[in-house]
């Protein structure tokens, strides 16, 4: 198959980025596989998509480019196309509208693969007829607005499939969105086997890793980890990210006189080294879309203590033998579930190994060998559509032509 993803940088760091390049490459093992990328602001990827993957760009952003379009008086007009409830307005523009939509109308493949929902209207909209068209929703319906949600209910229909993160986000798309005859199916991210050798569950250090955002919640493990200090002074805890929160987590870590047992380490690339150099991830988050890093901890052979919040960790963790779930929010529960992993050496080493077990199912291979089948269908389907539709002209054209031999039959007897 020919599958072709469109995605809104390529170029940039994020973890819809990182799980494209995971699933193309795989994918481009045994099919045509290319990442259009819309926009390109530097020269070089800093995720590498892979040498059978080709990767082009829609629109040039780098300034010392002799292709730069950003001067452009249609880089500077309002897109009218692009779903503004998506609130990218300051970035795409009538310039993103008339390349998207000439990509769109050109594009020969046998797959073509959106990855955020103003870019899925774009496909459902303009995509030419013949490819099966794919939306993919990397967050989750629910963190939408009132319009956006609209604005996808309207587009979608025309969509041949919706592909979620996670099954309860499936179960909400299918719930609440009228899609008829659109697939909608969860496929997981995927995460590849780190190249080193996973933690051996030694290291007394609590990592956690991600945007220092408010989604995130720090505050609370930071909390948590206080009550750890004072039981277990010996262990301590990294967190990696950058971020908005950074000041009011720096000031709460002094307030608290953590300075020497809570570090915020700033952003790693790649995490695999910081992760396999501790026991125990950890994760507070309010909301997740699905919990890239409770998988990533899991493959370097980490337990994770991870809220149940919605919508991935439930569906990562089995709570109890590969890391633990804790209420959202809880201060006690979350310190709780960390110092049971910390003061049981054996637990805290069979939980590690069960996560580098279980964690496999999240390899490329396997999620894009479900993604592979998900594609021949909607293709094997695309063109059942399309012999039908040439059957059926073939069969009316024989039909029109049956009826023209009898008119002249006809009229050749009247005339006799």
């Amino acid at each position: 198959m020919h599958i072709s993803f469109l995605i809104h940088n390529a170029y940039g760091i994020g973890g819809t980025i990182r799980t494209t390049y995971n699933l193309a490459g795989t994918l481009a093992e045994h099919h045509d596989v290319e990442i259009v990328s819309v926009f390109r602001h530097r020269d070089e990827p800093v995720f590498a998509p892979g040498d059978k993957v080709r990767l082009r760009h829609l629109v040039d952003l780098r300034k010392d480019s002799p292709g730069y379009e950003g001067d452009e008086l249609e880089y500077r007009t309002p897109a009218s196309f692009f779903p503004a409830a998506e609130g990218r307005y300051k970035q795409y523009s009538a310039l993103t509208d008339r390349k998207i939509a000439e990509h769109l109308r050109g594009l020969d493949c046998d797959v073509i693969v959106g990855t955020r929902p103003g870019l899925n209207v774009h496909i459902a909209q303009q995509a030419r007829r013949g490819p099966a068209r794919v939306g993919q929703e990397h967050l989750t319906l629910s963190t939408h607005s009132s319009p956006l949600k609209l604005t996808l209910r309207t587009h979608y229909p025309r969509l041949d499939a919706v592909t979620t993160v996670t099954e309860a986000d499936a179960r909400t798309y299918r719930k609440l969105m009228r899609l008829p005859g659109v697939r909608v199916e969860a496929v997981p991210n995927s995460i590849p086997a780190p190249a080193l050798a996973p933690a051996d569950g030694s290291g007394k250090w609590v990592i956690a890793a991600g945007r220092l955002a408010p989604a995130k919640r720090y505050d609370v493990l930071i909390r948590a980890f206080e009550k750890v200090v004072a039981e277990r002074p010996d262990w301590r805890l990294r967190i990696y990210g950058a971020g908005a929160e950074r000041g009011k987590l720096r000031a709460l870590i002094d307030k608290r006189g953590l300075y020497n047992h809570v570090y915020l380490m700033g952003p790693a690339t790649p995490l695999e080294p910081e992760w396999v150099k501790g026991s125990i991830g950890a994760v507070t988050s309010s909301l997740e879309s699905f919990g890239m890093t409770i998988v990533e901890a899991m493959r370097c052979g980490l337990p994770v203590v991870s809220t149940d919040c919605p919508h991935g960790p439930g569906e990562i963790i089995d709570d109890g033998v590969d890391g633990l779930l804790v209420p959202v929010g809880k201060v006690d529960a979350i310190a709780a579930g960390l110092l049971r992993l910390i003061n049981d050496d054996e637990l805290r080493r069979r939980m590690g190994a069960k996560a580098l077990e279980n964690s496999a199912r999240f390899d490329p291979a396997e999620v894009a060998g479900r993604y592979e089948s998900l594609f021949a269908d909607l293709a094997g389907r695309g063109n059942l559509r399309g012999s039908l539709h040439r059957t059926r002209g073939a069969l009316l054209s024989s039909a029109f032509q049956a009826k023209d031999r009898s008119r002249t039959a006809l009229r050749r007897v009247r005339a006799a």
